[in-house]
């Protein structure tokens, strides 16, 4: 009787053990936006709490140089959910706008392009996406969803389709084209002053106006005033939605409770998802700006309202690790942290403050393509009884790692395309020493900003750069009179031969290598000038640039950041309701 009793109580214990040996892992992603590698306890902030970050990588595996495919959110989440290079995707762009600016264009993420949610769902996983996506949603009319989530292997999608951004806060300012908005509101100014004017006269019987002129001056004004007034003072409703799957649920959406509603939308995706192999990329909407102000992280930190923010981060990802824990997942669930790009240092005012995030020793931010305070960026992973507590890997990774190590650990052997990340797990636990990338290449839009050796049989990773921003005012750290770097034309400068620096013994890139202090100078030359060159035959069909000079090809990928898929088009936007009278709250009792 007492074994059958025994037996009775063992036997839940020893099917829940054979599910997990049997079962595939769990993958949770986390990315937050514009992090800064300076801004994590772990990464040596000492002034902002990060707990639960720092107890991720004091469970797991810390890498001290995981860089970015780029320095802006498009072709950064591009790069990561395809591990390839934007540039493959037509992601990259030649001119200033390096992101997408409206939901209502018809750039994104082309359908011929496969990221790693679509493969895992192919092996059977359940597959979500929660928060930020910047990558595109329709191609030729409203609903057809050809960039949408959905369509990218990702099964449930709940957040922004677009990202979080100025013009979703009235009295933040705006973020998209304020240039433009600003010449095409004189412009209609101008007209309309003018019309008046003309009429006043024709009425006066001062000058003989003719009907025609008037009624062409109308024309214009109208046609004028619709540009600049109907897409532009209106992109908290276009830019600034929810959506659930394909249906938009709030437009526009209540800033001041996302943060909780994104938090859920990620525990629940778990919850549901916990008797079988699961993906969720949760791509929070922090800490992008206009910053939260959540009232119980409020004026906590020592940092102002972008420190409240960060330590909010920090909760969301601990709540996010005790809802694995607590459900017995976290032996058979790899966990993941990281940013898309650097912090963007550049953004502050005299109200709050610093609003953008810090990278510690690194120079430069968010769009500097070279520097690597662009580009550097935490990454933690943490899976219990598989990575071993603690360890640190100094090589070089990248977040295109992400798509061969999720395939590894998918068991997905089926063919794939070209692909320009390597599969991580032999670095994470230990069983080699070196990492497979010995060249990195670093671009900003189209343009090759950089290149990275790591030769063999040494500690010394060598950076080449073709060419670097011109920081504004002069002898600053930034491009602080334009608030954001560009890079072409005349907002670079040229390096001929490439300007050197060996980042084992410079981190901070401040001690340029010359032919008299680096005995291997023209060797590396020589190595990163024939890595070009073969990374070049791998673009048959893309664009390549090297500097600012494009390298053109006889067959292109189609751009998707060209100025006619960037710009607003009605037709396009996603709506609840009838357009254009878009609007609708989310019912919260579902969330």
């Amino acid at each position: 009787m007492r074994s059958l009793l025994l037996a009775h109580l063992l036997l839940p214990l020893l099917l829940v053990a054979c599910r997990d040996v049997d079962r595939k892992p769990n993958f949770v992603l986390m990315m937050v936006d514009d992090l800064g590698i300076g801004d994590v306890g772990c990464y040596g902030n000492d002034t902002i709490r990060t707990p639960n970050i720092d107890r991720l990588a004091s469970e797991g595996v810390k890498l001290t140089q995981h860089i970015a495919a780029a320095p802006l959110c498009t072709p950064s989440r591009t790069a990561f959910v395809t591990g390839r290079y934007a540039l493959r995707s037509g992601l990259a762009s030649a001119g200033s706008v390096q992101v997408l600016l409206f939901l209502g264009g018809s750039g994104g993420l082309p359908s011929t392009e496969t990221t790693f949610a679509k493969r895992l769902q192919l092996s059977g996983y359940a597959t979500g996406l929660v928060g930020k996506w910047h990558l595109g949603v329709n191609c030729e009319k409203r609903g057809d969803h050809c960039h949408h989530p959905n369509q990218h292997g990702f099964s449930y999608f709940y957040g922004l389709p677009f990202t979080l951004f100025n013009d979703c806060v009235p009295g933040e300012g705006s973020d998209v084209m304020a240039g433009i908005q600003h010449t095409l509101g004189n412009l209609t100014v101008m007209l309309g002053v003018g019309l008046l004017s003309l009429v006043c006269v024709r009425v006066c019987g001062l000058l003989e106006v003719s009907l025609g002129l008037l009624v062409a001056l109308v024309l214009l004004s109208t046609l004028t005033a619709a540009v600049w007034y109907i897409p532009f003072k209106h992109l908290r409703t276009w830019n600034c939605i929810l959506m659930r799957n394909q249906e938009v649920v709030e437009q526009p959406m209540t800033v001041e409770t996302l943060p909780d509603r994104l938090l859920k939308e990620a525990q629940n995706f778990i919850k549901r998802n916990v008797d079988h192999p699961f993906l969720l990329f949760f791509s929070l909407a922090h800490i992008h700006t206009p910053l939260f102000k959540t009232p119980a992280f409020a004026g906590k930190s020592r940092h102002g309202r972008y420190g409240d923010n960060l330590e909010e981060v920090d909760w969301m990802i601990g709540k996010i690790t005790e809802t694995v824990d607590s459900l017995g997942l976290a032996n058979n669930t790899l966990m993941y942290f990281t940013s898309d790009h650097g912090g963007h240092i550049e953004d502050a005012d005299s109200t709050i403050g610093q609003k953008g995030g810090w990278n510690g020793i690194y120079k430069g931010g968010k769009a500097m393509g070279g520097w690597e305070g662009g580009i550097r960026v935490p990454g933690i992973f943490r899976w219990p009884g598989r990575l071993a507590a603690g360890r640190v890997v100094d090589e070089p990774t990248s977040l295109m790692d992400l798509y061969p190590t999720l395939k590894y650990l998918a068991e997905d052997t089926q063919p794939d395309r070209q692909s320009d990340g390597f599969n991580l797990m032999p670095l994470l636990e230990g069983k080699v020493k070196r990492s497979e990338h010995e060249f990195m290449f670093h671009y900003c839009g189209i343009y090759l900003n950089a290149v990275r050796w790591h030769p063999a049989g040494t500690d010394s990773v060598f950076k080449a750069h073709f060419f670097t921003p011109n920081f504004s005012p002069p002898g600053a750290g930034g491009c602080y009179d334009t608030k954001i770097c560009l890079c072409h034309g005349g907002h670079v400068t040229h390096h001929d031969p490439p300007l050197l620096f060996d980042l084992f013994r410079d981190p901070s890139e401040s001690r340029p290598l010359t032919p008299g202090t680096e005995p291997r100078y023209a060797e590396i030359l020589e190595q990163t000038t024939g890595a070009v060159g073969r990374h070049r035959d791998t673009l048959a069909n893309q664009q390549l640039s090297e500097g600012s000079r494009p390298l053109a090809q006889a067959d292109r990928v189609t751009s998707q950041m060209t100025l006619d898929r960037i710009l607003w088009r009605p037709w396009l936007q996603p709506c609840c309701g009838t357009f254009p009278f878009c609007g609708c709250e989310e019912d919260t009792a579902r969330v």
